[in-house]
């Protein structure tokens, strides 16, 4: 850091998301890299409102009622299960929070090397 290390560290820059609206050309699945991993949010989600116990907008594409229509991926079955292991018929609000695990992708390079090799075969 040099001589004057009360100096702060610049923040990096901002990067935007790599996808588009819901829904439009050029929006692709991205791979997992390991069989457990939550899929990559391929869209951007700068127009959605916040999920909160009243409203999920997620749903209204990736609901077992609309993901056909829509032409998007349906939630897991997994999301329909309470810790018991019981079939709910509304997503179980341990999984109601859709961004608490998949996030959408950025465009920025790793900050630190990364040798992680994934076991999933592509």
């Amino acid at each position: 850091r040099g001589i004057d290390v009360a100096a702060g560290d610049g923040a990096p820059e901002i990067k935007s998301y790599v996808g588009k609206r819901p829904g439009t050309a050029g929006n692709q699945k991205i791979a997992r890299t390991y069989a457990e991993q939550p899929p990559v949010i391929p869209h951007a989600l700068d127009n959605f409102d916040d999920i909160n116990l009243e409203e999920n907008q997620c749903m209204s594409c990736h609901s077992p009622a609309k993901y056909q229509e829509k032409k998007a991926p349906k939630v897991g079955d997994s999301h329909f299960l309470d810790r018991n292991g019981n079939k709910l018929a509304d997503v179980s609000m341990l999984r109601h929070n859709c961004t608490q695990c998949h996030v959408p992708q950025v465009d920025a390079p790793p900050l630190v090397e990364n040798r992680f090799i994934g076991n999933v075969k592509q």
